[in-house]
């Protein structure tokens, strides 16, 4: 089923600001994120004519688009360094400390333990967990999203949350022990 042009904008509007939470974690800066949704409506626009709702509905799909312009544009960023202005490497170097690092308040540093751990998980990893566990995809939505086998999907959402779960034990074991 061939939705309307009308139909087609009103659905894929919708998905914007999920959109924008998960370009967010793939390019992690504002800016980055933003021009990647704006390229991944601009090309889901052009591609309107191709979309057939009933084939795997437009979450994975603008998902999808996404993902693949992340992914050309990190192979080519790799390829070719790009030099930052001595301004900005000298504004991050007087940078005043993250007040995180003064913070006595427990469930805020859970969060930022939180935040690094999912960090550093490996990309293929923090795109998966994300589309699950915040944007509630299905496994299903995520091999579509991310053509992958919905084995690979299962497989890496388990290994995130081992992983993650090995760092909070960690955490929970420090905590535990600077209280004594």
């Amino acid at each position: 089923m061939k939705p309307t042009a009308a139909e087609f904008e009103r659905l894929a509007l919708e998905q914007l600001d999920m959109l924008y939470r998960v370009a967010h974690r793939l390019a992690r800066q504002p800016d980055r994120a933003a021009d990647l949704v704006q390229e991944t409506y601009l090309r889901a626009f052009r591609s309107r004519e191709s979309f057939d709702l009933q084939s795997m509905g437009i979450r994975p799909w603008l998902v999808r688009i996404m993902h693949n312009l992340h992914f050309s544009r990190s192979q080519r960023d790799r390829r070719h360094p790009v030099s930052m202005d001595q301004e900005i490497l000298e504004a991050a170097q007087a940078a005043p400390p993250s007040a995180a690092n003064f913070s006595q308040d427990q469930f805020q540093h859970m969060d930022e333990r939180l935040v690094k751990a999912l960090n550093q998980l490996p990309e293929e990893y923090q795109v998966v967990i994300l589309l699950w566990a915040v944007e509630e995809l299905s496994y299903q939505e995520i091999a579509d999203a991310l053509e992958i086998p919905i084995g690979t999907v299962m497989s890496r959402l388990y290994r995130a949350r081992q992983r993650l779960s090995q760092d909070l034990r960690d955490f929970a074991s420090e905590e535990r022990i600077g209280r004594e």
